[in-house]
């Protein structure tokens, strides 16, 4: 049965999707089987790893609120081992209609356990809100991972974010487990940078991921051509660093089949 991760910070802008499309490729180019969910009426991970929202006929909306199968739904990328089920921006209406549905929030719940044995990991990326949607991926899924970038205001609204998870925790999911806390947009140069990797560090102790997340071009550059960094150029610090985050979930996990370390 697949492990489900949910990506979820509440704070725009901290690399949540970039993340998600990147862990999610990592996986798959380890010949893991992953499917990457787009919870995000954005659909930024639907449009970066390949296809068109605009376009997008059966989505994680339908299979929410009509019922829809989501083997109906998901779409094959161009990466092997990695599969995609896209959003659409009637997302955004989808937490108006789940209000008067009856356990709603354990409506993803429902979806992805019709496919989480036909995959090992699935990643799912969330919305910049602690909405109804998100509740519902964190229901859904056995762990979080919390991106944090490393810039001024790193750590607001990070004590709101673990209060949510401890109430999913309490009442909806006594299984979801925090993953780990992941750095991202590290610039070696920035004193500030390395403050905050500090404070971090600090403040969380053994939750913090030993990889870190640099600011690289190449990574800023692949959402634009539909492909995660690694397709895009493999050598890259991006594509190493995610490589590098997939590794130790693997071995967090206690899978190292594959799990071989790179040179940041």
């Amino acid at each position: 049965m697949g492990k489900i991760i949910a990506l979820a910070n509440q704070k725009g802008g901290v690399g949540k999707t970039t993340t998600s499309i990147n862990l999610a490729a990592s996986l798959a180019v380890l010949e893991y089987r992953t499917l990457l969910v787009d919870a995000d009426p954005q659909a930024n991970s639907t449009s970066g790893i390949g296809f068109d929202p605009r376009t997008i006929k059966s989505s994680i909306y339908e299979c929410i609120v009509n019922d829809l199968d989501p083997k109906e739904a998901i779409c094959r990328t161009d990466t092997p081992f990695l599969d995609l089920l896209p959003a659409h921006i009637d997302l955004v209406g989808a937490e108006i209609e789940m209000i008067n549905l009856d356990e709603r929030e354990f409506k993803m719940k429902a979806v992805l356990e019709k496919i989480q044995n036909d995959y090992d990991f699935i990643i799912i990326d969330c919305s910049p809100s602690l909405g109804l949607i998100t509740i519902n991926a964190l229901t859904a899924a056995n762990s979080v991972i919390i991106p944090v970038q490393c810039e001024y205001f790193a750590l607001e609204g990070l004590g709101k974010l673990l209060n949510t998870i401890k109430i999913v925790q309490n009442r909806l999911n006594k299984d979801l487990e925090i993953e780990g806390i992941l750095l991202t947009m590290y610039d070696v140069r920035l004193r500030l940078a390395n403050q905050v990797v500090e404070e971090v560090r600090t403040h969380f102790n053994d939750l913090v991921f030993d990889t870190i997340i640099q600011r690289n071009t190449r990574l800023s550059e692949a959402p634009s051509f539909g492909i995660s960094v690694i397709m895009h150029d493999a050598n890259s610090k991006g594509a190493i660093n995610y490589l590098n985050l997939a590794r130790e979930i693997l071995q967090k996990n206690g899978i190292v089949k594959e799990a071989v370390g790179l040179k940041q």
